[in-house]
């Protein structure tokens, strides 16, 4: 299951803004305000601006970690599906069909940043950097499964799972990771 709300019971004020803006974030988009995330993390205005100067510095640390523990979630759970199973690059899309489910699926974090507009350099860098991250774990993943040309396969592996996302949140449909099941799956060696 992949969420990012934690309880912020001994939290630093600074894990706290973040924790609150990897919730509000990624639930209603980067237009959230800077008093709303003080406001619910619990933090004076002065501890904000000291941890993150400015909201860009903000968005940036949001984009970061959320790369790390969504990347973390994806890797470990496409390698269990591949130890409980024979390694396939369709195990990537029953991974994203169970994050499709969950009901605070919300599409990518990512595509919707750059969506929203005006990102900051740093934050297109992390943007960029996720992608490159992504398609890399993918290319691993095309070799387990015997894939002839692991970097092209991964190339078409994450149109087709930028895809599914995609179609998954604008239609609310999680069907969508069955379609790229079977289209990941034609890249397998």
């Amino acid at each position: 299951m992949i969420t990012t709300t934690s309880t912020s019971i001994g939290l630093s004020p600074r894990d706290r803004i973040l924790q609150t803006a990897l919730a509000l974030f990624y639930a209603e988009g980067l237009r959230v305000g800077i008093d709303r995330i003080i406001a619910e993390a619990g933090v004076a205005k002065a501890s904000f601006y000291r941890h993150f100067p400015a909201k860009d510095d903000l968005v940036q640390a949001f984009l970061e970690a959320r790369h790390e523990y969504w990347m973390g979630w994806f890797a470990s759970r496409v390698d269990a599906l591949c130890a409980e199973r024979a390694p396939s690059m369709a195990l990537a899309a029953v991974a994203l069909g169970e994050w499709f489910a969950e009901p605070s699926f919300r599409g990518c974090a990512f595509i919707n940043a750059m969506g929203d507009g005006g990102l900051a350099t740093g934050s297109v860098g992390v943007v960029q950097r996720h992608k490159e991250d992504l398609q890399a774990y993918l290319a691993v993943l095309a070799q387990r499964a015997g894939a002839v040309t692991p970097d092209e396969a991964a190339e078409e592996a994450l149109l087709i799972v930028e895809g599914a996302i995609v179609r998954a949140h604008t239609t609310g449909n999680p069907s969508s990771a069955k379609i790229a099941a079977r289209m990941l799956a034609r890249l397998d060696g």
